[in-house]
Protein backbone atom coordinates (compact mmCIF):
# COMPACT_ATOMS: atom_id res chain seq x y z
CA UNK A 1 0.00 0.00 0.00
CA UNK A 2 2.76 2.31 1.00
CA UNK A 3 4.63 1.58 -2.18
CA UNK A 4 1.56 2.33 -4.11
CA UNK A 5 1.16 5.68 -2.39
CA UNK A 6 4.83 6.48 -2.92
CA UNK A 7 4.57 5.62 -6.54
CA UNK A 8 1.47 7.75 -6.97
CA UNK A 9 3.19 10.58 -5.11
CA UNK A 10 6.21 10.31 -7.35
CA UNK A 11 4.01 10.25 -10.43
CA UNK A 12 2.12 13.34 -9.27
CA UNK A 13 5.34 15.13 -8.46
CA UNK A 14 6.74 14.20 -11.87
CA UNK A 15 3.54 15.38 -13.51
CA UNK A 16 3.64 18.67 -11.63
CA UNK A 17 7.24 19.05 -12.55
CA UNK A 18 6.51 18.38 -16.21
CA UNK A 19 3.52 20.72 -16.11
CA UNK A 20 5.62 23.37 -14.52
CA UNK A 21 8.32 22.91 -17.16
CA UNK A 22 5.64 22.97 -19.87
CA UNK A 23 4.09 26.06 -18.43
CA UNK A 24 7.51 27.72 -18.26
CA UNK A 25 8.17 26.74 -21.86
CA UNK A 26 4.77 28.10 -22.87
CA UNK A 27 5.48 31.24 -20.90
CA UNK A 28 8.89 31.60 -22.53
CA UNK A 29 7.37 31.02 -25.94
CA UNK A 30 4.62 33.52 -25.23
CA UNK A 31 7.08 36.04 -23.95
CA UNK A 32 9.31 35.39 -26.97
CA UNK A 33 6.42 35.71 -29.36
CA UNK A 34 5.29 38.86 -27.60
CA UNK A 35 8.81 40.20 -27.69
CA UNK A 36 9.11 39.29 -31.36
CA UNK A 37 5.74 40.89 -32.01
CA UNK A 38 6.91 43.98 -30.23
CA UNK A 39 10.13 44.05 -32.22
CA UNK A 40 8.33 43.42 -35.50
CA UNK A 41 5.75 46.04 -34.61
CA UNK A 42 8.44 48.45 -33.71
CA UNK A 43 10.25 47.83 -36.96
CA UNK A 44 7.03 48.19 -38.90
CA UNK A 45 6.14 51.29 -36.93
CA UNK A 46 9.54 52.84 -37.46
CA UNK A 47 9.42 52.05 -41.12
CA UNK A 48 5.94 53.49 -41.39
CA UNK A 49 7.05 56.52 -39.47
CA UNK A 50 10.01 56.98 -41.79
CA UNK A 51 7.69 56.72 -44.78
CA UNK A 52 5.40 59.33 -43.30
CA UNK A 53 8.32 61.58 -42.54
CA UNK A 54 9.68 61.12 -46.06
CA UNK A 55 6.28 61.88 -47.54
CA UNK A 56 6.01 65.00 -45.44
CA UNK A 57 9.50 66.07 -46.39
CA UNK A 58 8.73 65.48 -50.06
CA UNK A 59 5.51 67.46 -49.78
CA UNK A 60 7.35 70.26 -48.02
CA UNK A 61 10.06 70.29 -50.68
CA UNK A 62 7.47 70.41 -53.45
CA UNK A 63 5.68 73.25 -51.68
CA UNK A 64 8.99 75.10 -51.30
CA UNK A 65 9.80 74.64 -54.99
CA UNK A 66 6.37 75.90 -55.97
CA UNK A 67 6.90 78.96 -53.82
CA UNK A 68 10.31 79.55 -55.41
CA UNK A 69 8.83 79.27 -58.89
CA UNK A 70 6.26 81.88 -57.92
CA UNK A 71 9.01 84.16 -56.56
CA UNK A 72 11.64 84.48 -59.37
CA UNK A 73 13.48 87.34 -57.65
CA UNK A 74 14.36 85.23 -54.58
CA UNK A 75 17.92 84.09 -54.05
CA UNK A 76 17.04 80.54 -55.13
CA UNK A 77 15.02 81.59 -58.15
CA UNK A 78 14.77 79.18 -61.04
CA UNK A 79 17.52 79.95 -63.57
CA UNK A 80 16.03 81.31 -66.75
CA UNK A 81 17.33 80.09 -70.08
CA UNK A 82 20.11 82.33 -71.52
CA UNK A 83 19.08 85.06 -73.89
CA UNK A 84 19.81 84.34 -77.52
CA UNK A 85 23.19 85.66 -78.66
CA UNK A 86 22.75 88.67 -80.88
CA UNK A 87 24.58 88.61 -84.17
CA UNK A 88 27.52 90.94 -84.31
CA UNK A 89 26.58 94.25 -85.90
CA UNK A 90 27.94 94.57 -89.42
CA UNK A 91 30.06 97.67 -89.74
CA UNK A 92 28.69 99.94 -92.43
CA UNK A 93 31.23 100.58 -95.14
CA UNK A 94 31.60 104.01 -96.70
CA UNK A 95 32.00 102.78 -100.25
CA UNK A 96 32.66 106.24 -101.64
CA UNK A 97 35.63 106.69 -99.32
CA UNK A 98 36.83 103.15 -100.07
CA UNK A 99 36.85 103.81 -103.82
CA UNK A 100 38.39 107.26 -103.44
CA UNK A 101 41.24 105.86 -101.33
CA UNK A 102 41.72 102.96 -103.74
CA UNK A 103 41.91 105.31 -106.71
CA UNK A 104 44.45 107.62 -105.06
CA UNK A 105 46.61 104.77 -103.77
CA UNK A 106 47.03 103.43 -107.31
CA UNK A 107 48.16 106.76 -108.77
CA UNK A 108 51.83 107.55 -109.38
CA UNK A 109 52.98 110.93 -108.10
CA UNK A 110 53.11 112.38 -111.62
CA UNK A 111 49.41 111.62 -112.14
CA UNK A 112 48.51 112.96 -108.71
CA UNK A 113 50.11 116.31 -109.50
CA UNK A 114 48.57 116.51 -112.97
CA UNK A 115 45.19 115.78 -111.41
CA UNK A 116 45.31 119.13 -109.61
CA UNK A 117 45.17 121.13 -112.86
CA UNK A 118 42.23 122.21 -115.01
CA UNK A 119 43.50 123.46 -118.36
CA UNK A 120 42.39 124.33 -121.86
CA UNK A 121 42.76 121.40 -124.29
CA UNK A 122 45.15 123.53 -126.38
CA UNK A 123 47.53 123.74 -123.37
CA UNK A 124 48.34 120.05 -123.46
CA UNK A 125 47.83 119.17 -127.14
CA UNK A 126 49.78 122.03 -128.69
CA UNK A 127 46.97 122.46 -131.23
CA UNK A 128 45.82 126.00 -132.01
CA UNK A 129 42.10 125.29 -131.67
CA UNK A 130 40.70 121.96 -130.53
CA UNK A 131 37.31 120.96 -131.93
CA UNK A 132 37.66 117.19 -131.79
CA UNK A 133 39.39 114.54 -129.70
CA UNK A 134 41.86 112.58 -131.79
CA UNK A 135 45.40 111.28 -131.57
CA UNK A 136 46.78 114.53 -130.14
CA UNK A 137 44.29 114.44 -127.28
CA UNK A 138 44.97 110.76 -126.65
CA UNK A 139 48.70 111.37 -126.49
CA UNK A 140 48.36 114.47 -124.32
CA UNK A 141 46.12 112.78 -121.74
CA UNK A 142 48.47 109.82 -121.71
CA UNK A 143 51.33 112.11 -120.75
CA UNK A 144 49.44 114.50 -118.47
CA UNK A 145 46.52 113.01 -116.53
CA UNK A 146 44.98 116.42 -115.85
CA UNK A 147 42.05 116.72 -113.51
CA UNK A 148 39.95 118.68 -115.94
CA UNK A 149 39.63 120.44 -119.29
CA UNK A 150 37.79 123.73 -119.76
CA UNK A 151 36.26 124.66 -123.11
CA UNK A 152 35.44 128.01 -124.69
CA UNK A 153 33.42 129.27 -127.63
CA UNK A 154 36.23 128.50 -130.09
CA UNK A 155 35.95 124.79 -129.21
CA UNK A 156 32.20 124.66 -129.94
CA UNK A 157 30.81 124.28 -133.46
CA UNK A 158 27.51 122.46 -133.04
CA UNK A 159 25.80 119.99 -130.70
CA UNK A 160 26.91 116.77 -132.35
CA UNK A 161 30.51 117.97 -132.58
CA UNK A 162 30.59 118.90 -128.88
CA UNK A 163 28.97 115.66 -127.74
CA UNK A 164 31.39 113.56 -129.74
CA UNK A 165 34.43 115.56 -128.63
CA UNK A 166 33.56 115.36 -124.94
CA UNK A 167 32.59 111.70 -125.10
CA UNK A 168 35.87 110.73 -126.75
CA UNK A 169 37.90 112.91 -124.40
CA UNK A 170 36.35 111.27 -121.35
CA UNK A 171 37.03 107.79 -122.71
CA UNK A 172 40.67 108.69 -123.34
CA UNK A 173 41.34 109.80 -119.76
CA UNK A 174 42.82 107.26 -117.35
CA UNK A 175 40.84 108.84 -114.52
CA UNK A 176 37.48 110.60 -114.20
CA UNK A 177 37.90 114.09 -115.63
CA UNK A 178 36.10 117.38 -115.21
CA UNK A 179 34.74 118.68 -118.51
CA UNK A 180 34.11 122.30 -117.65
CA UNK A 181 32.73 125.48 -119.17
CA UNK A 182 31.81 129.05 -118.17
CA UNK A 183 28.06 129.21 -118.68
CA UNK A 184 26.52 131.77 -116.35
CA UNK A 185 23.78 133.05 -118.59
CA UNK A 186 23.56 136.65 -119.76
CA UNK A 187 26.84 137.93 -121.16
CA UNK A 188 28.91 134.88 -120.21
CA UNK A 189 27.77 132.03 -122.46
CA UNK A 190 30.49 129.91 -124.05
CA UNK A 191 27.96 127.33 -125.30
CA UNK A 192 25.04 129.65 -125.83
CA UNK A 193 27.08 131.94 -128.04
CA UNK A 194 27.77 129.10 -130.51
CA UNK A 195 24.77 126.77 -130.21
CA UNK A 196 21.09 127.61 -130.09
CA UNK A 197 20.01 126.91 -126.51
CA UNK A 198 17.57 128.43 -124.03
CA UNK A 199 18.54 131.94 -122.90
CA UNK A 200 18.10 132.68 -119.19
CA UNK A 201 19.21 136.32 -119.24
CA UNK A 202 21.43 138.27 -116.83
CA UNK A 203 21.54 137.26 -113.19
CA UNK A 204 21.02 140.89 -112.20
CA UNK A 205 17.58 140.82 -113.83
CA UNK A 206 16.67 137.56 -112.09
CA UNK A 207 17.85 139.01 -108.76
CA UNK A 208 15.79 142.16 -109.30
CA UNK A 209 12.69 140.01 -109.67
CA UNK A 210 13.11 138.74 -106.12
CA UNK A 211 12.00 135.17 -106.96
CA UNK A 212 14.55 132.57 -105.89
CA UNK A 213 12.70 129.93 -107.92
CA UNK A 214 13.62 131.87 -111.04
CA UNK A 215 17.29 131.46 -110.09
CA UNK A 216 16.73 127.74 -109.55
CA UNK A 217 15.04 127.40 -112.94
CA UNK A 218 17.85 129.32 -114.63
CA UNK A 219 20.45 126.97 -113.12
CA UNK A 220 18.41 123.92 -114.09
CA UNK A 221 17.91 125.21 -117.65
CA UNK A 222 21.61 125.80 -118.13
CA UNK A 223 22.53 122.43 -116.58
CA UNK A 224 20.03 120.55 -118.74
CA UNK A 225 21.71 121.46 -122.02
CA UNK A 226 25.23 121.23 -120.58
CA UNK A 227 24.51 117.75 -119.25
CA UNK A 228 23.07 116.67 -122.59
CA UNK A 229 26.24 117.80 -124.36
CA UNK A 230 28.53 116.01 -121.90
CA UNK A 231 29.75 118.80 -119.58
CA UNK A 232 29.85 117.95 -115.88
CA UNK A 233 31.16 121.19 -114.36
CA UNK A 234 29.90 124.75 -114.78
CA UNK A 235 31.87 127.68 -113.39
CA UNK A 236 28.76 129.33 -111.97
CA UNK A 237 26.99 130.93 -110.16
CA UNK A 238 28.55 134.31 -109.38
CA UNK A 239 28.18 134.93 -105.64
CA UNK A 240 29.66 138.42 -105.61
CA UNK A 241 27.72 141.38 -104.17
CA UNK A 242 27.30 144.25 -106.65
CA UNK A 243 25.46 147.33 -105.46
CA UNK A 244 26.05 149.33 -108.66
CA UNK A 245 26.54 147.24 -111.81
CA UNK A 246 27.85 150.23 -113.75
CA UNK A 247 30.83 150.72 -111.42
CA UNK A 248 31.81 147.07 -110.89
CA UNK A 249 33.95 144.82 -113.06
CA UNK A 250 31.36 142.09 -112.43
CA UNK A 251 28.47 144.17 -113.74
CA UNK A 252 25.16 142.35 -114.33
CA UNK A 253 26.65 138.91 -113.67
CA UNK A 254 25.75 139.34 -109.98
CA UNK A 255 22.27 138.81 -108.52
CA UNK A 256 22.44 142.20 -106.80
CA UNK A 257 23.57 144.19 -103.78
CA UNK A 258 21.52 142.83 -100.85
CA UNK A 259 23.50 140.08 -99.12
CA UNK A 260 20.52 138.08 -97.86
CA UNK A 261 18.63 138.28 -101.15
CA UNK A 262 21.72 137.36 -103.17
CA UNK A 263 22.33 134.46 -100.79
CA UNK A 264 18.88 133.08 -101.52
CA UNK A 265 19.46 133.38 -105.27
CA UNK A 266 22.90 131.77 -105.12
CA UNK A 267 21.61 128.87 -103.02
CA UNK A 268 18.77 128.29 -105.48
CA UNK A 269 21.06 128.45 -108.52
CA UNK A 270 23.38 125.87 -106.96
CA UNK A 271 20.40 123.58 -106.46
CA UNK A 272 19.21 124.04 -110.04
CA UNK A 273 22.59 123.15 -111.48
CA UNK A 274 23.43 120.20 -109.27
CA UNK A 275 19.93 118.71 -109.18
CA UNK A 276 20.19 118.51 -112.96
CA UNK A 277 23.52 116.68 -112.91
CA UNK A 278 26.12 119.44 -113.33
CA UNK A 279 28.43 120.61 -110.56
CA UNK A 280 28.45 124.26 -109.55
CA UNK A 281 31.26 126.58 -108.51
CA UNK A 282 30.80 129.70 -106.37
CA UNK A 283 32.94 132.63 -107.51
CA UNK A 284 34.92 134.81 -106.79
CA UNK A 285 35.79 134.41 -103.08
CA UNK A 286 36.16 136.47 -100.92
CA UNK A 287 33.93 138.64 -103.13
CA UNK A 288 35.16 141.02 -105.82
CA UNK A 289 31.98 142.94 -106.60
CA UNK A 290 33.26 146.09 -104.87
CA UNK A 291 36.49 146.12 -106.89
CA UNK A 292 36.48 148.52 -109.83
CA UNK A 293 39.58 147.08 -111.53
CA UNK A 294 39.50 143.90 -113.61
CA UNK A 295 41.95 141.14 -112.68
CA UNK A 296 42.13 140.17 -116.35
CA UNK A 297 44.00 143.40 -116.96
CA UNK A 298 46.14 143.70 -113.83
CA UNK A 299 46.03 144.08 -110.08
CA UNK A 300 42.64 144.77 -108.55
CA UNK A 301 42.29 145.84 -104.92
CA UNK A 302 39.49 145.20 -102.41
CA UNK A 303 39.66 147.68 -99.55
CA UNK A 304 37.11 145.97 -97.29
CA UNK A 305 38.02 144.59 -93.87
CA UNK A 306 37.21 141.12 -92.60
CA UNK A 307 34.26 142.49 -90.64
CA UNK A 308 32.96 144.25 -93.75
CA UNK A 309 33.11 140.96 -95.67
CA UNK A 310 31.43 139.01 -92.85
CA UNK A 311 28.49 141.40 -92.95
CA UNK A 312 28.15 141.37 -96.73
CA UNK A 313 30.22 139.28 -99.18
CA UNK A 314 30.49 136.16 -97.01
CA UNK A 315 26.69 135.86 -96.69
CA UNK A 316 25.94 134.59 -100.24
CA UNK A 317 29.07 132.43 -100.28
CA UNK A 318 28.01 130.75 -97.04
CA UNK A 319 24.50 130.24 -98.45
CA UNK A 320 25.96 128.54 -101.53
CA UNK A 321 28.24 126.36 -99.42
CA UNK A 322 25.31 125.32 -97.24
CA UNK A 323 23.42 124.41 -100.42
CA UNK A 324 26.20 121.93 -101.22
CA UNK A 325 28.26 123.72 -103.85
CA UNK A 326 31.03 121.36 -104.92
CA UNK A 327 33.63 124.02 -105.71
CA UNK A 328 34.54 127.53 -104.62
CA UNK A 329 36.72 129.68 -106.86
CA UNK A 330 39.10 132.14 -105.21
CA UNK A 331 39.67 135.38 -107.10
CA UNK A 332 42.93 137.18 -107.79
CA UNK A 333 41.86 140.44 -106.14
CA UNK A 334 44.26 141.80 -103.52
CA UNK A 335 42.80 142.45 -100.07
CA UNK A 336 45.47 144.17 -97.98
CA UNK A 337 43.16 144.52 -94.99
CA UNK A 338 42.97 140.72 -94.91
CA UNK A 339 46.46 139.68 -95.95
CA UNK A 340 48.56 142.67 -94.90
CA UNK A 341 49.99 143.08 -98.41
CA UNK A 342 49.03 142.95 -102.08
CA UNK A 343 49.24 139.16 -102.45
CA UNK A 344 46.31 137.99 -104.59
CA UNK A 345 43.69 136.15 -102.52
CA UNK A 346 44.16 133.08 -104.74
CA UNK A 347 47.70 132.77 -103.39
CA UNK A 348 46.97 133.63 -99.76
CA UNK A 349 46.79 131.12 -96.90
CA UNK A 350 45.01 133.73 -94.79
CA UNK A 351 42.15 133.85 -97.30
CA UNK A 352 41.97 130.17 -98.30
CA UNK A 353 43.03 128.25 -95.18
CA UNK A 354 42.05 130.62 -92.38
CA UNK A 355 38.91 132.28 -93.74
CA UNK A 356 37.40 129.94 -96.35
CA UNK A 357 38.38 126.64 -94.72
CA UNK A 358 38.65 127.65 -91.09
CA UNK A 359 36.09 130.37 -90.39
CA UNK A 360 33.47 129.42 -92.97
CA UNK A 361 34.11 125.69 -92.63
CA UNK A 362 34.20 124.84 -96.33
CA UNK A 363 35.56 121.37 -97.08
CA UNK A 364 34.78 121.09 -100.78
CA UNK A 365 37.10 121.73 -103.71
CA UNK A 366 38.88 125.08 -103.74
CA UNK A 367 40.04 126.16 -107.20
CA UNK A 368 41.88 129.29 -108.27
CA UNK A 369 40.59 131.76 -110.81
CA UNK A 370 42.26 131.47 -114.23
CA UNK A 371 46.00 131.83 -113.66
CA UNK A 372 46.61 133.31 -117.11
CA UNK A 373 45.11 136.65 -116.00
CA UNK A 374 47.35 139.68 -115.80
CA UNK A 375 46.83 139.98 -112.02
CA UNK A 376 49.00 136.85 -111.81
CA UNK A 377 51.18 136.82 -114.92
CA UNK A 378 52.51 140.37 -114.39
CA UNK A 379 53.90 139.49 -110.95
CA UNK A 380 54.56 135.73 -110.87
CA UNK A 381 55.75 133.07 -113.27
CA UNK A 382 53.50 130.05 -113.85
CA UNK A 383 55.44 127.64 -111.65
CA UNK A 384 55.79 130.06 -108.75
CA UNK A 385 52.08 130.94 -108.79
CA UNK A 386 50.95 127.30 -108.93
CA UNK A 387 53.13 126.32 -105.95
CA UNK A 388 51.99 129.36 -103.95
CA UNK A 389 48.31 128.58 -104.62
CA UNK A 390 48.62 124.98 -103.47
CA UNK A 391 50.67 125.90 -100.40
CA UNK A 392 47.97 128.46 -99.51
CA UNK A 393 45.37 125.65 -99.48
CA UNK A 394 43.93 125.51 -102.99
CA UNK A 395 43.09 122.05 -104.36
CA UNK A 396 43.12 122.85 -108.08
CA UNK A 397 44.92 125.33 -110.30
CA UNK A 398 42.95 126.71 -113.25
CA UNK A 399 44.57 127.53 -116.59
CA UNK A 400 48.18 128.43 -115.79
CA UNK A 401 49.77 130.51 -118.53
CA UNK A 402 52.43 127.82 -119.03
CA UNK A 403 50.98 124.49 -117.93
CA UNK A 404 54.16 122.43 -118.35
CA UNK A 405 56.18 124.88 -116.26
CA UNK A 406 53.50 124.94 -113.56
CA UNK A 407 53.25 121.14 -113.53
CA UNK A 408 57.01 120.61 -113.28
CA UNK A 409 57.32 123.21 -110.50
CA UNK A 410 54.63 121.55 -108.40
CA UNK A 411 56.12 118.09 -109.01
CA UNK A 412 59.53 119.36 -107.88
CA UNK A 413 58.01 121.06 -104.83
CA UNK A 414 56.43 117.77 -103.72
CA UNK A 415 59.61 115.78 -104.30
CA UNK A 416 61.60 118.38 -102.32
CA UNK A 417 59.08 118.43 -99.45
CA UNK A 418 57.99 122.02 -100.01
CA UNK A 419 54.49 120.61 -100.50
CA UNK A 420 53.77 117.29 -98.79
CA UNK A 421 52.35 114.37 -100.73
CA UNK A 422 49.70 114.00 -98.01
CA UNK A 423 48.45 117.50 -98.84
CA UNK A 424 48.21 116.45 -102.49
CA UNK A 425 46.32 113.32 -101.46
CA UNK A 426 43.88 115.32 -99.35
CA UNK A 427 43.13 117.61 -102.31
CA UNK A 428 42.59 114.55 -104.51
CA UNK A 429 40.19 113.11 -101.92
CA UNK A 430 38.04 116.22 -102.19
CA UNK A 431 38.19 116.08 -105.99
CA UNK A 432 37.34 112.38 -106.25
CA UNK A 433 34.50 112.58 -103.74
CA UNK A 434 32.83 114.89 -106.22
CA UNK A 435 33.75 112.92 -109.32
CA UNK A 436 32.50 109.63 -107.86
CA UNK A 437 29.63 110.80 -105.64
CA UNK A 438 26.77 109.72 -107.94
CA UNK A 439 28.50 106.71 -109.43
CA UNK A 440 28.45 104.37 -106.42
CA UNK A 441 25.72 101.77 -105.99
CA UNK A 442 24.76 100.20 -102.65
CA UNK A 443 27.42 97.50 -103.07
CA UNK A 444 30.19 100.00 -103.74
CA UNK A 445 30.47 99.37 -107.47
CA UNK A 446 31.31 102.22 -109.82
CA UNK A 447 28.28 102.70 -112.03
CA UNK A 448 27.97 105.08 -114.95
CA UNK A 449 25.10 107.45 -114.20
CA UNK A 450 23.67 107.26 -117.74
CA UNK A 451 23.98 103.66 -118.84
CA UNK A 452 23.88 102.10 -115.38
CA UNK A 453 26.67 99.72 -116.36
CA UNK A 454 29.52 98.99 -114.02
CA UNK A 455 32.89 100.47 -114.72
CA UNK A 456 36.21 99.50 -113.12
CA UNK A 457 37.81 101.54 -110.38
CA UNK A 458 40.52 103.42 -112.12
CA UNK A 459 44.11 102.81 -111.27
CA UNK A 460 47.53 103.23 -112.75
CA UNK A 461 47.47 102.22 -116.39
CA UNK A 462 43.69 101.76 -116.52
CA UNK A 463 41.58 103.41 -119.12
CA UNK A 464 39.19 106.05 -117.85
CA UNK A 465 36.01 105.21 -116.04
CA UNK A 466 34.26 108.34 -117.21
CA UNK A 467 31.75 107.18 -119.82
CA UNK A 468 30.23 109.33 -122.49
CA UNK A 469 31.75 112.42 -120.98
CA UNK A 470 29.54 112.33 -117.91
CA UNK A 471 30.63 112.37 -114.27
CA UNK A 472 27.23 112.62 -112.64
CA UNK A 473 27.07 115.64 -110.34
CA UNK A 474 30.73 116.40 -110.50
CA UNK A 475 32.25 119.46 -108.87
CA UNK A 476 30.84 122.98 -108.90
CA UNK A 477 31.01 125.39 -111.78
CA UNK A 478 34.10 127.37 -112.64
CA UNK A 479 35.24 130.90 -113.31
CA UNK A 480 33.12 132.56 -115.97
CA UNK A 481 35.66 135.16 -116.94
CA UNK A 482 38.58 132.83 -117.40
CA UNK A 483 39.86 134.13 -120.71
CA UNK A 484 38.83 132.90 -124.09
CA UNK A 485 40.88 130.22 -125.80
CA UNK A 486 43.43 131.44 -128.27
CA UNK A 487 42.41 131.49 -131.84
CA UNK A 488 44.47 129.33 -134.12
CA UNK A 489 44.45 126.76 -136.84
CA UNK A 490 41.56 124.35 -136.58
CA UNK A 491 43.07 120.93 -136.06
CA UNK A 492 42.32 117.58 -134.57
CA UNK A 493 43.00 117.66 -130.85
Amino acid sequence: MKEKRDREFDERRLYRRRRRIRNQIIAYITVGIFFVAIVVGAVIGVRKLMEIIAERRQAAEMERQLEEMQQPDSENAVVEPPEPIEEAAVEEVDWLEEIVESAIAAMPLEDKVAGLFVVKPESITGVGKVITAGDATQEALGKYAVGGLVYFAQNIVDKEQVKEMLSKTASMSRYPIFLAVDEEGGSVRRVGSSIEVAQVGDMADIGAGGDAMAAYNAGAEIASYLYELGFNLDFAPVADIVADASSSAIGKRSFGGDPAAVGGMVSAAVGGLQDTGVSSCLKHFPGIGAATEDTHEGMATLEKTADDLRASEFVPFKAGMDAGAHLVMVGHVSAPNLTGDNTPCSLSAEVITNLLRGELGYNGIVITDAMDMSAITEYYDSGEAAVMALKAGADMVLMPEDFEAAYESVLTAVRDGVITEEQINESLRRIYRVKYRDRIDQDGNVVDNISGQQAPVEGEGQEGVAVEGQEGTAGEGQEGEAGEGQEGTVAEG
